[in-house]
């Protein structure tokens, strides 16, 4: 979202008076005339550095199971689900929330990353700390089923149902395989086709099955390329071996059960 940085927040409304916390009417005067000077993201948080070296401070924002961001001009019509609106200038950032799972709250002072939301995250996927070794060393701790402990964000952030699937597909590690059971030589390949798995996902703008789009409404489209995740009876696209569903931490698993062991 850079066409909001540099911006100055001209308002906020709260439309409820809470989504997963309490969205307190102070907030909305807290956030009234900052800079917005950078968008990060840590998992799948977005942090908004609110003039946070200058006596302001992060609005920590969480989208929930189905949540949505859309820029829109004033005057746009609200529909049921609107929230939030953050106000700029020219152009609203607008929450759409049905089930009110997402996350609204402030963290006042230049650092961020010790607020509790954010302090036991793991590692990201897409640094340069994690890599073969690192993830090697993390599973030997490890005796669950490794599908199950990729999606785990106190180890982990960001390796959702989708992209573990499919990085593990890639890796021809079967989702059910313990952890620690998992060599150094595999952990290798694994943590590079959790990457490249991420980054063509990145490429793809991400992935649209349920609730998922762009500010501008726009839809990704990963999941259209997807080689086992949603793909249960279909054939393998390398073996032809008919593509099968197991439940695991009550979430589906997806896999081929010729090229993954």
């Amino acid at each position: 979202m850079p066409r909001l940085t540099a911006q100055r927040i001209a308002g906020a409304v709260f439309r409820v008076p809470k989504l997963r916390h309490d969205l307190p009417p102070a907030l909305a005067t807290r956030l009234q005339g900052l800079r917005v000077d950078a968008i990060l993201r840590r998992g799948k948080y977005l942090l908004f550095d609110c003039e946070s070296n200058a006596g302001g401070g992060w609005l920590i924002l969480h989208l929930g199971m189905s949540g949505s961001l859309r820029l829109a001009t004033p005057g746009t019509a609200i529909e049921k689900h609107d929230h939030v609106d953050l106000i700029f200038p020219d152009q609203i950032l607008r929450l759409r929330d049905p089930r009110r799972f997402g996350a609204l709250v402030w963290q006042e002072g230049p650092s961020v990353n010790e607020h509790p939301l954010l302090c036991r995250l793991g590692v990201e996927p897409l640094e340069p700390g994690f890599d073969g070794e690192w993830l090697y060393a993390a599973l030997q701790r490890r005796h669950s089923p490794v599908k199950p402990v990729l999606m785990d964000s106190h180890l982990i952030v960001g390796i959702g149902n989708i992209y573990a699937a499919e990085s593990l597909f890639r890796a021809g590690i079967a989702p059910q395989r313990a952890a620690d059971r998992i060599g150094r030589a595999r952990c290798q390949l694994l943590a590079r086709c959790i990457r490249e798995t991420l980054a063509d996902a990145i490429a793809a703008g991400g992935s649209s099955v349920h609730d998922y789009i762009h500010t501008d409404g726009g839809a990704g489209c990963f999941q259209l390329s997807c080689a086992v995740y949603d793909r249960c009876g279909d054939a393998c696209h390398v073996c032809g071996t008919p593509i099968r569903m197991l439940r695991q931490a009550g979430r589906s698993s997806f896999y081929c059960p010729s090229c993954q062991h």
